[in-house]
């Protein structure tokens, strides 16, 4: 059956890390939402229902009967089996939001629901940026169980340290970890296929390090931080999310973050994740244009896809860059750095299009991924509307 994944209400909150995809395509944990259902309810059909600018990359709903869901959320195994057993017409509710319904897309109409039914359980709902971070310990824990189940780990090389229980450590195939210390005492740790973690690196869990991405030499890792595929972390982070195919190669902190696809942090960049007076964080909201309290004490930066610093950059607590925004003027940048902001100060000109396909291009062939025609139209929709 077509899972039909929702973005309800949600989209508009998550920006500016949904200006390119669907909620559902976000990472947390060690899996996108959608990796983490189509595992759940062992099913590979999908389809989106989102934003009509992102339907051209993001598959739009077949006309037939589907599970229409919310994926934003961590389910208890009685959530689960609830969804399984939903028959046609009927549907989950948790306060006071429908979360999961069996409908025919043919002629969608929320009106084809006979029978709602209210969860009754609490779940982990993850519903702002910020939420990413503060419950990714949570969606470790839940993918590690979810995706080693029953399978042996590789074994992990007599030259590194270890400190905890070996089962909350799990190694694909093809990773390479040498002369490198893991400690699980604080969390699982999940190293992917094909992934390097390079001499001299110190790892506390929980910690996820996705398929074909490396840990440079020397890096301290605190979790609870995911970096998604295709990533080159160094420096010193904690508590990070990276949603893959981005790079922080270098020295420079970064903590409680959630940074998007393509980024790239130039040498010594370093990002503030508490104020001085120790009060809580803000974080710029696009859905209501203010500054909204996160009510956490540590809160880093927000960055979409494809934006940029440059060496020696600092960023205050609480940033949000918006996508494809080139920060490189000296000085702290304001915390809302516009997308296509050609510089990362207020009212700097912007990064003009024709430019920015030709730097995503440049540095998606780097890991021999072409910029679609469809990636293409949905930053030219950005530029034109946002």
């Amino acid at each position: 059956m077509q899972i039909v994944f929702s973005d309800a209400q949600y989209w508009e909150d998550f920006l500016p890390l949904t200006f390119t995809r669907p909620v559902a395509a976000m990472r947390c944990g060690i899996l996108t939402f959608t990796e983490r259902w189509q595992k759940i309810l062992e099913n590979t059909e999908v389809s989106y229902f989102t934003e009509n600018y992102l339907q051209d990359k993001f598959k739009s709903p077949e006309d037939k009967e589907s599970l229409f869901l919310v994926s934003n959320f961590l389910p208890t195994e009685t959530v689960i089996q609830q969804i399984k057993d939903l028959k046609k017409g009927e549907a989950l509710v948790y306060e006071d939001e429908l979360v999961a319904a069996r409908i025919n897309m043919e002629n969608f109409s929320l009106h084809q629901i006979e029978k709602m039914t209210d969860i009754k359980e609490e779940l982990i709902f993850f519903k702002k940026p910020a939420d990413l971070f503060t419950y990714n310990h949570h969606a470790i824990d839940f993918d590690f169980e979810l995706l080693t189940k029953g399978r042996t780990s590789q074994e992990l090389s007599s030259t590194n340290g270890f400190l905890g229980d070996k089962k909350d450590l799990f190694i694909e195939e093809g990773a390479q970890i040498e002369f490198s210390t893991l400690n699980t005492r604080t969390g699982k740790i999940y190293i992917g296929k094909n992934t390097e973690v390079m001499e001299g690196c110190h790892l506390r869990g929980p910690i996820a390090l996705c398929d074909d991405s490396k840990f440079n030499l020397g890096a301290k890792i605190y979790g609870a931080t995911t970096i998604g595929p295709h990533c080159k972390v160094g420096g010193e982070v904690n508590n990070i999310i990276i949603f893959g195919y981005s790079s922080k190669g270098h020295e420079g902190f970064v903590g409680n973050s959630v940074i998007g696809e393509w980024c790239n942090f130039g040498a010594d960049t370093n990002s503030s994740n508490m104020k001085n007076n120790y009060a809580h964080v803000k974080f710029w909201s696009y859905r209501t244009k203010s500054f909204e309290d996160t009510g956490l004490q540590f809160a880093g930066l927000i960055m979409g896809d494809h934006s940029k610093t440059a060496i020696n950059t600092q960023l205050n607590t609480g940033t949000v860059v918006g996508v494809a925004s080139n920060i490189f003027k000296p000085g702290f940048p304001p915390n809302l750095v516009e997308n296509f902001s050609w510089g990362g100060m207020k009212d700097d000109e912007r990064f003009r299009l024709d430019k920015v396909y030709e730097v995503a291009e440049r540095a998606m062939a780097r890991r021999k991924v072409v910029l679609a025609d469809e990636d293409k139209a949905i930053l030219k929709h950005i530029f034109e509307t946002y």
